[in-house]
């Protein structure tokens, strides 16, 4: 068997071009997930069922979006042979994506009485049309990585490089906006848009050099799509990954994952303003603990990794980090004991980042070997799927949590219950889902690492 170094083909530079990707697509990703449901429910004063109807509807698009921008994607088209087969995909997504987040700021009338529908279905086309580009880069982007990335040693070293400028990325996604916005000043939302699109473009340059494909990978590619491996329809795709018991139960953990991190992530700045009482700005110094928890925490969990070898593990633990420091937030009032907390919540954050890639490249690893097919865009797209169930989940927590505690819409100052309500749907929710996500993929996740290194073997044997 070849060592890790040989397997190692790919510059470290080439890796953080690569990684400029995740930097743009954090940097949205966070800031769409912390200010869109405030800003349409707390600032304009939109009744919060209608925005948890355009987010689920939003959430449902998405989740029939993306398993079909994967199949769609991952066949041959005429441009594959000479621009490869995922990088002018990840163009088309992701150079034009953050107009997109701005516009969701901009909306036609900012009047939630007279014009609460013009909102609802403003709200509603500006998220599909910000999914549709987020989804055409994302698949893509990530079906890059198993396909680029071949060996556990490289996948874990390029993980790790992402991750730390993925946080980048956060960090500025997070910090910048409330920086630009002022409560109450409708269109300064709009500004913050504005510069995070401009941010977010340059980004996506920097990443082209390290999006591309060499040309041995799309000869490869286009091989093992002759006669009659084209034509599989997308329900047997569907239908053959539904099978698998591997990818189905990373999709639990993966989908109870995002309900956590969208619905803790929806509530900062709930929290901020109704709890604490504090200036949008407030939410700089809880990132920054989280982000810091993370950027520490990224090359332990990189060398650990390395170490035992078990990608499992490494996921287990991490995750178990991740819902300990979860729970307290419930109960905490005080801004800098939130922010403490949110840098050891960062600490397991980091350890999870790192796992994300490797683990889901595993997955579908076992795929390859059980169909014979490289189909990492439709196993990504069914990934995102089932992620943004966490939307739906969000959006429906918060919805019925601010019903059930009396939470008023648009108003300065939010009663007692209202305010636990807000603590609840920061903390003691996503902490119960992610519990249940840990538990069935430690007992039922049958991917050991040396099934993994056995995949990883056929597929060199199969020449795919």
């Amino acid at each position: 068997m070849e060592t890790d170094e040989i397997q190692i083909k790919h510059s470290k530079l080439g890796m953080a071009s690569y990684g400029f990707n995740s930097f743009s697509r954090e940097l949205l990703r966070i800031a769409f997930s912390m200010f869109a449901f405030f800003f349409y429910e707390a600032e304009l004063g939109l009744d919060v069922w209608l925005i948890g109807l355009a987010f689920v509807l939003f959430a449902i698009y998405n989740m029939f979006n993306d398993p079909f921008i994967g199949y769609i994607t991952n066949r041959p088209f005429k441009f594959t042979k000479k621009w490869g087969r995922r990088f002018p995909w990840i163009l088309i997504g992701g150079l034009p994506w953050g107009f997109t987040y701005m516009l969701i700021f901009m909306p036609p009338t900012y009047n939630a009485v007279s014009g609460e529908w013009i909102l609802f279905f403003w709200l509603l086309f500006t998220t599909c049309l910000f999914d549709t580009f987020h989804s055409i880069l994302f698949v893509n982007f990530q079906s890059l990585f198993p396909d680029k990335y071949r060996s556990d040693q490289e996948r874990r070293t390029a993980s790790g490089i992402y991750i730390m400028i993925g946080v980048v990325g956060v960090a500025i996604g997070a910090i910048v906006p409330p920086l630009i916005f002022n409560y109450g000043n409708f269109p300064s939302f709009g500004v913050q848009g504005i510069v995070l699109a401009i941010i977010t473009f340059i980004g996506f340059a920097i990443a082209i050099p390290g999006s591309r494909e060499d040309q041995y990978t799309i000869d490869l590619y286009l091989s093992s799509q002759e006669g009659e491996r084209e034509h599989i329809s997308f329900f047997k795709t569907l239908k053959a990954a539904l099978k698998q018991k591997p990818f189905i139960i990373f999709m639990v953990l993966y989908m109870l994952y995002q309900s956590l991190v969208e619905t803790m992530q929806a509530s900062v700045p709930y929290t901020v303003k109704y709890s604490l009482g504090m200036p949008g700005d407030a939410t700089t110094f809880i990132f920054a603990a989280f982000l810091v928890g993370v950027l520490i925490s990224t090359p332990f969990w990189t060398i650990y990794s390395h170490k035992v070898k078990n990608n499992k593990k490494v996921m287990v633990i991490s995750s178990l980090i991740l819902v300990a420091f979860t729970l307290p937030i419930t109960f905490l009032r005080d801004y800098w004991l939130i922010v403490f907390d949110m840098f050891l919540w960062g600490l397991g954050m980091g350890g999870f980042w790192i796992m994300i890639f490797p683990v889901s490249s595993d997955v579908i690893d076992n795929a390859v070997v059980i169909t014979k097919r490289r189909e990492e865009g439709v196993y990504t797209g069914f990934q995102q799927f089932f992620g943004r169930i966490g939307v739906i989940v969000m959006a429906l927590t918060i919805a019925t949590v601010h019903t059930l505690t009396g939470f008023v819409e648009g108003s300065s100052t939010q009663t007692e219950l209202a305010i636990w309500g807000i603590h609840f749907h920061q903390s003691l929710i996503p902490f119960i889902l992610l519990v249940i996500g840990i538990i069935v993929f430690w007992l039922m996740y049958d991917l050991t690492p040396d099934k993994v290194s056995e995949n990883q073997k056929k597929i060199k044997e199969m020449d795919l």
